[in-house]
């Protein structure tokens, strides 16, 4: 991420479980107590999911907390958010979550010059043997840097 960016909180379980293909920056339409409830890191989104309906792109599952100072005015923590995506995005979107096996999946929000942002990831589900298999790589590539490092101090 580049400067003036305040990373939020990010989905490091959909990077295990799905193969992320491509990646879009959106804008999230919310309320002022949501936005309260973001930058105080409250929000949860464990299997949260993007659809889209008639040309828009919402948020599923996505929970902000309410804002206890908020009194009446506060917003509905469950309610579907609408994403801002430019038009050409959203069909290209479209298209492709129309394919077998693509889903969109939000993998990180940040604020980005004081505007809260989506990360959203045009996912494909991994296989348990596609997981054991990036396990495997990783285990190996440390064990690589371990070695490396060892042979630099004698």
């Amino acid at each position: 991420m580049s400067e003036g960016v305040k990373i939020i909180a990010q989905n490091r379980k959909a990077r295990h479980d799905y193969a992320v293909d491509d990646s879009y920056e959106c804008g999230i339409e919310l309320l002022g107590t949501e936005v309260k409830s973001f930058r105080d890191g409250k929000i949860s989104f464990p299997d949260a999911w993007a659809e889209v309906v008639r040309g828009e792109v919402w948020l599923r599952s996505l929970r902000i907390a309410e804002n206890p100072f908020s009194s009446v005015f506060n917003h509905d923590p469950d309610r579907k958010k609408r994403l801002l995506l430019h038009r050409d995005e959203i069909k290209r979107i479209a298209r492709k979550v129309d394919e077998k096996g693509y889903t969109l999946i939000p993998l990180s929000f940040y604020f980005k010059k004081g505007r809260v942002k989506v990360e959203l990831g045009l996912c494909k589900g991994k296989k348990a043997y596609d997981k054991r298999a990036d396990i495997r790589e990783r285990d190996v590539k440390r064990d690589i840097e371990r070695e490396f490092r060892h042979g630099l101090r004698g």
